[in-house]
């Protein structure tokens, strides 16, 4: 398997051999923002809506990356390149940076900074279960509020979505789906959701990132003919769906056919999903939203 290389302090290099301090606050405060892209048959799908969403990202954060969309979209195609894979998954990441004086601790002294890294494409629940559909609890654990951290500036701060994660692990179930601390559902660690009623689609609205797949759903439904909205959810709208799916750069579109140890429909992947999941791939393979490699 060829090495994986990312870009750092205006530098290509192995990903083995990329770092940073310990101190820096990109690391201690988790003060980072990012988004992660895919490469399929030499193609990275919707670089554009990628990159307009890390610019707000960091544009939230005050951080500012010292190169244009032009010289970002040439760094990450150069990395693609020199790890010589075919479908792959990269991040670019906004970096605050080190302090300039580690005792005041002021982020507007750092020095900000763009890494980018690639690995080979991965999918975050695995194919099996892509295939026979995921088990999901709603957990008790609540999204931070957006008053405090906006869900659509991607970031690292994953502390409420990994306690969700861990509270369903302990239940036996192989992610987690948290709600709003107003009680209305919201989204898994890494992933948007949808459910389907009455072959109507319907995905969460309010604190949750605005997800690339999740908007590649909309498209789709589009040309399915078939009506999407996104609107106020509870978990009983989850629970009693026909069938649900989640949506995420890191493994496409993945059946949800249990909730909480409830049974979606006849407790496979929905008919609906499956089409989806399919009409999905085959858009990518035509070149659906793809930048080459070689633009």
């Amino acid at each position: 398997m060829p090495e994986p290389y990312a870009f750092i302090d205006n530098e290509f290099k192995k990903a083995s051999e990329a770092k940073i301090s310990i101190l820096e606050p990109t690391v201690t405060k988790s003060d980072a923002v990012y988004d992660t892209l895919s490469v399929l048959d030499k193609k990275i799908f919707r670089f554009d809506d990628h990159l307009q969403r890390f610019k707000n990202s960091c544009a939230d954060m005050e951080i500012n990356i010292p190169h244009s969309d032009d010289e970002i979209k040439d760094i990450a195609i150069e990395c693609i390149i020199r790890s010589k894979y075919k479908n792959a998954i990269f991040m670019l990441i906004g970096r605050r940076g080190p302090y300039s004086d580690l005792s005041k601790r002021d982020p507007r002294t750092c020095k900000n900074g763009l890494i980018v890294v690639v690995v080979p494409h991965y999918n975050i629940f695995g194919e099996e279960k892509t295939k026979n559909g995921l088990h999901i609890s709603i957990v008790k654990n609540k999204r931070v509020p957006k008053e405090a951290i906006d869900a659509r500036t991607k970031n690292f701060n994953w502390m409420d979505l990994n306690k969700g994660l861990l509270e369903a692990f302990k239940q036996g179930s192989d992610s987690a789906i948290l709600c709003t601390p107003d009680g209305y559902l919201s989204e898994g660690p890494g992933f948007n959701m949808w459910i389907v009623k009455d072959r109507k689609l319907k995905t969460p609205k309010g604190n949750v990132l605005e997800g690339i797949t999740r908007r590649s759903v909309f498209e789709l439904a589009a040309m399915l003919g078939l009506k999407a909205e996104e609107c106020y959810l509870e978990p009983k709208d989850l629970e009693t769906a026909d069938e649900a799916f989640a949506c995420t750069t890191a493994a496409g579109i993945t059946p949800i056919t249990h909730v909480n140890n409830i049974s979606l429909g006849n407790g496979h992947p929905g008919l609906l999903t499956e089409r989806f999941l399919k009409m999905y791939w085959e858009e990518r393979e035509k070149g659906w939203h793809g930048t080459d490699l070689s633009s």
